[in-house]
């Protein structure tokens, strides 16, 4: 199989240029959220973009094996799943950092949960290694979960 560079590239630069415009958008409330009390097994600071890098690198991947996955039809559906995870994940981390609505931000991140694992379904259906390629993310997000929990119980 012959990789389709531009494809791949834009598919890359999707999930990544949500991540940075979020990071952007977020980052003056990082000093805030560093002086909450933490739980036990929070990772350190610097954990968090490493993480959300190669998160979204592999989500592009697998959105690039749908897209050339030769199944136009099922992959729109997927590829619309798909977009609308990464608007969930985008305004999670806004209710959270930005607004400090916790409580909020838990139910939003329990549907965002759903809707990754709705998306790593169609996209296994589509690509095996696709769907195999979201579950990094969805595990992250499930521990997210933990710590947004965490978070909203000790502030």
């Amino acid at each position: 199989m012959k990789i389709q560079w531009k494809k791949l590239i834009g598919c890359l630069a999707i999930p990544l240029g949500v991540g940075v415009v979020s990071a952007l958008l977020t980052r003056n409330s990082m000093e805030q959220f560093s002086s909450l009390r933490q739980p036990p097994l929070s990772p350190p600071g610097w954990l968090f973009p490493v993480v959300w890098t190669v998160l979204f690198i592999l989500m592009g991947i697998a959105s690039y094996l749908v897209i050339i996955s030769g199944h136009p039809a099922r992959s729109k559906t997927a590829l619309t799943v798909y977009g609308v995870q990464l608007a969930f994940n985008f305004l999670w981390s806004i209710l959270f950092f930005n607004w400090q609505l916790y409580w909020v931000a838990l139910i939003w991140l329990i549907a965002l949960w759903g809707l990754i694992w709705l998306n790593m379904v169609l996209f296994y259906r589509l690509s095996k290694p696709a769907g195999c390629l979201l579950i990094p993310y969805l595990i992250w997000v499930t521990f997210a979960g933990y710590l947004n929990t965490a978070i909203a119980l000790l502030n």
